[in-house]
Protein backbone atom coordinates (compact mmCIF):
# COMPACT_ATOMS: atom_id res chain seq x y z
CA UNK A 1 0.00 0.00 0.00
CA UNK A 2 2.71 2.43 1.18
CA UNK A 3 4.79 2.31 -2.37
CA UNK A 4 1.41 2.66 -4.21
CA UNK A 5 0.58 5.72 -2.24
CA UNK A 6 4.02 6.75 -2.63
CA UNK A 7 4.00 6.46 -6.38
CA UNK A 8 0.67 8.18 -7.05
CA UNK A 9 1.24 11.33 -4.35
CA UNK A 10 4.46 11.72 -6.63
CA UNK A 11 2.74 12.31 -9.50
CA UNK A 12 0.04 14.71 -8.12
CA UNK A 13 2.78 16.26 -5.94
CA UNK A 14 4.88 17.09 -9.62
CA UNK A 15 1.63 17.97 -11.59
CA UNK A 16 0.98 20.48 -8.59
CA UNK A 17 4.34 21.85 -8.16
CA UNK A 18 4.58 22.62 -11.90
CA UNK A 19 0.54 23.86 -12.28
CA UNK A 20 1.95 26.36 -9.31
CA UNK A 21 4.56 27.77 -11.45
CA UNK A 22 1.57 28.35 -14.07
CA UNK A 23 -0.89 29.84 -11.76
CA UNK A 24 0.70 30.76 -8.15
CA UNK A 25 -3.26 30.95 -6.90
CA UNK A 26 -3.97 27.42 -8.00
CA UNK A 27 -7.19 26.27 -5.96
CA UNK A 28 -7.41 29.24 -3.93
CA UNK A 29 -3.69 28.52 -2.84
CA UNK A 30 -0.52 31.04 -2.23
CA UNK A 31 2.20 29.06 -3.74
CA UNK A 32 5.38 30.47 -4.20
CA UNK A 33 8.52 29.82 -6.48
CA UNK A 34 10.16 27.98 -3.09
CA UNK A 35 6.68 26.20 -2.36
CA UNK A 36 6.40 24.95 -6.00
CA UNK A 37 10.05 23.43 -5.92
CA UNK A 38 8.96 22.34 -2.50
CA UNK A 39 6.33 20.35 -4.13
CA UNK A 40 8.35 19.09 -7.08
CA UNK A 41 10.94 17.54 -5.23
CA UNK A 42 8.21 16.13 -2.73
CA UNK A 43 7.18 14.46 -5.82
CA UNK A 44 10.52 13.23 -7.05
CA UNK A 45 11.25 11.83 -3.13
CA UNK A 46 7.82 10.10 -3.09
CA UNK A 47 7.82 8.63 -6.58
CA UNK A 48 11.74 7.26 -5.72
CA UNK A 49 10.61 5.15 -2.49
CA UNK A 50 7.47 4.16 -4.86
CA UNK A 51 9.59 2.88 -7.84
CA UNK A 52 13.39 2.41 -6.25
CA UNK A 53 13.65 2.62 -2.52
CA UNK A 54 12.37 -0.68 -0.39
CA UNK A 55 11.03 1.21 2.33
CA UNK A 56 8.40 3.05 1.62
CA UNK A 57 6.52 2.57 4.91
CA UNK A 58 9.22 4.31 6.70
CA UNK A 59 9.14 7.24 4.10
CA UNK A 60 5.22 7.56 4.48
CA UNK A 61 5.58 7.29 8.15
CA UNK A 62 8.31 10.19 8.45
CA UNK A 63 6.91 12.64 5.62
CA UNK A 64 3.63 11.87 6.98
CA UNK A 65 4.71 13.62 10.69
CA UNK A 66 6.70 16.28 8.54
CA UNK A 67 3.38 17.65 6.41
CA UNK A 68 1.66 17.37 9.14
CA UNK A 69 3.81 19.54 11.19
CA UNK A 70 3.98 22.15 8.71
CA UNK A 71 0.11 21.87 8.46
CA UNK A 72 -0.45 22.29 12.19
CA UNK A 73 2.59 24.88 12.11
CA UNK A 74 0.66 26.75 9.45
CA UNK A 75 -2.08 27.03 12.06
CA UNK A 76 -0.18 27.96 15.04
CA UNK A 77 3.16 30.18 13.32
CA UNK A 78 1.53 31.08 9.76
CA UNK A 79 5.00 33.87 9.58
CA UNK A 80 6.58 31.01 9.75
CA UNK A 81 5.77 28.83 7.60
CA UNK A 82 5.34 31.90 5.32
CA UNK A 83 9.28 32.98 5.52
CA UNK A 84 10.23 29.32 5.10
CA UNK A 85 8.29 29.22 1.40
CA UNK A 86 9.40 32.39 0.06
CA UNK A 87 5.87 34.69 0.94
CA UNK A 88 6.44 38.56 0.54
CA UNK A 89 5.05 40.54 3.27
CA UNK A 90 2.97 39.30 5.93
CA UNK A 91 0.50 36.66 6.21
CA UNK A 92 -1.80 35.63 8.96
CA UNK A 93 -3.77 32.40 9.57
CA UNK A 94 -6.40 33.15 7.28
CA UNK A 95 -4.45 33.24 4.21
CA UNK A 96 -2.73 30.57 4.53
CA UNK A 97 -5.89 28.53 5.84
CA UNK A 98 -6.38 26.13 2.37
CA UNK A 99 -3.02 25.58 2.79
CA UNK A 100 -2.73 24.72 6.04
CA UNK A 101 -5.52 21.82 5.76
CA UNK A 102 -4.01 19.81 2.37
CA UNK A 103 -0.52 20.15 4.14
CA UNK A 104 -2.60 18.26 7.31
CA UNK A 105 -4.43 15.83 4.95
CA UNK A 106 -0.91 15.03 3.45
CA UNK A 107 0.56 14.31 6.34
CA UNK A 108 -2.63 12.46 7.81
CA UNK A 109 -2.76 10.06 4.13
CA UNK A 110 0.91 9.52 4.09
CA UNK A 111 1.10 8.78 8.06
CA UNK A 112 -1.93 5.72 7.15
CA UNK A 113 -0.07 4.57 4.04
CA UNK A 114 2.59 4.28 6.35
CA UNK A 115 1.64 2.51 9.80
CA UNK A 116 -1.04 0.49 7.53
CA UNK A 117 0.18 -3.11 6.99
CA UNK A 118 -0.55 -4.81 4.03
CA UNK A 119 -1.57 -8.04 4.61
CA UNK A 120 -2.58 -9.34 0.82
CA UNK A 121 -0.52 -12.01 -0.67
CA UNK A 122 0.24 -11.79 -3.81
CA UNK A 123 2.29 -14.64 -6.16
CA UNK A 124 5.47 -12.82 -5.13
CA UNK A 125 5.21 -13.35 -1.46
CA UNK A 126 4.66 -16.84 -1.46
CA UNK A 127 7.70 -17.90 -0.12
CA UNK A 128 7.29 -15.59 2.51
CA UNK A 129 3.77 -16.43 3.26
CA UNK A 130 3.39 -20.12 2.23
CA UNK A 131 -0.21 -21.23 1.14
CA UNK A 132 -1.82 -23.96 3.52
Amino acid sequence: MARTFCKVAGLLFLVIGVAGVLDPNLLGMHLTATHNVVHILSGLLSLYFGFVAGSARAFCTAFGFVYLGVGVLGFVAPGVVAALLGHAGPVDAGMLTPDNLVHVVLGVAFLAAGLVRDTSVGYGDRARHPVR
